[in-house]
């Protein structure tokens, strides 16, 4: 079994310190680069700014060997995350923005952010409280009236990206920063890469644009034309207790449960077939999993499940609280768990995997 170490977590560090806003991942994509490069048989950067990576198949290529038509198998993960774009300069240091990709605005006045190229810092600003009167308080603040004050050193321009200031750090068992979503995936991604199963063709998605409408992915799945595809995400756990300290029955995912697999998401209904092999492999490996419960949001799964002539998918997420906020929690254990599923599951994979 894989073990999650030094080299992953550095690795998972410098990828969630990165600032990747949806449209704008060319930090990220530097990364991705320097990691995969020295192991992929190909590499292509497409027109949208996504990595494309491919591992050919090892089976067969002996000189005497039998030709076998190697299983196709799409991984995707996501370098973008949810942030902000500079679209007015109000001078004096003082920016309006707006939001790509989802992003709750409760979570932004006084928040510290980083702008542009050169991470220029920064903090969202909105009249204090001192000032506002009983109808504004009662009321969230909009984004159009917060601005991102620079000071009067500052410098960005319309069309600058921006995203939270946060740091990653483990702590215990955990792990917390911005971007786990989907930084985590690329992770996981990058890992496999470095052990590839021998008897499948393996392509992989570093994948742009997910947060604001799955445009990478749509992309990848027309250019790998897969047999079969796994979205490697990172989902929001609605686990918090209730306030009167009862148990939670509503939670759709679990931190320390395991890696959530989806028979069904708002795009997308996972190809039965996935699912039940996905859990027969946990099973049979003693790996730790859980079904992610009916909610909302989705994965690329449901961009590439509709590539050329349709492809079977699912998805695999690794669990985090607090998603699209100036900090998410995950849990160590569960990566690692997550990881070990998919490296398992491609180890074992064969093209009767689709005649069931």
């Amino acid at each position: 079994m894989l073990t999650i170490g030094s080299p992953q977590l550095k690795l998972l560090e410098k990828l969630c310190n990165a600032m990747s806003v949806s449209g704008d991942e060319g930090e990220a994509r530097r990364i991705v680069l320097d990691e995969v490069k020295p192991y992929a048989d190909e590499v292509k950067v497409d027109a949208l700014g996504s990595v494309l990576v491919r591992k050919k198949s090892r089976a067969g290529q002996g000189r005497n060997a039998k030709e076998k038509k190697a299983l196709r198998v799409l991984l995707d993960a996501h370098m973008d995350e949810v942030g902000f774009m500079i679209v007015k300069d109000d001078g004096d240091g003082f920016y309006e923005f707006r939001a790509v990709g989802g992003i709750d605005e409760r979570h932004l006045v006084g928040k510290q952010v980083v702008v542009g190229k050169d991470h220029t810092p920064g903090v969202i600003g909105a009249k204090p409280i001192h000032l506002t009167d009983a109808g504004e308080r009662s009321r969230t603040v909009s984004v159009e009236s917060m601005r991102i004050d620079l000071g009067p050193d500052g410098k960005a321009k319309a069309g600058d990206r921006a995203t939270f200031a946060t740091k990653f750090k483990r702590v215990g068992p955990s792990i917390m920063s911005k971007s786990i979503d989907d930084r985590i995936g690329v992770a996981i991604l990058i890992e496999l890469l470095k052990q590839a199963p021998y008897d499948v063709e393996l392509c992989l998605a570093f994948s742009v644009q997910e947060e604001i409408g799955l445009r990478g992915a749509t992309v990848a799945g027309y250019f790998f034309d897969p047999d079969l595809a796994i979205a490697v995400d990172s989902t929001p756990a609605r686990d918090l207790p209730h306030y009167d300290g009862a148990e939670n029955y509503a939670y759709n995912t679990k931190l320390g449960f395991g890696p959530a697999i989806y028979p069904a998401h708002s795009p997308v209904i996972s190809d039965p077939r996935l699912l039940k092999f996905l859990q027969d492999i946990a099973a049979k490996h003693k790996i730790p999993y859980q079904l992610r419960q009916p909610g909302g949001g989705g994965t690329d799964a449901g961009a590439i499940q509709q590539a050329r002539s349709g492809v079977p998918v699912i998805s695999v997420s690794v669990p985090h609280r607090y998603t699209h906020s100036p900090i998410s929690v995950s849990r160590v254990d569960d990566w690692k768990n997550a990881l070990n599923l998919l490296h398992v599951a491609l180890q074992e994979m064969t093209p009767d995997l689709l005649k069931r």
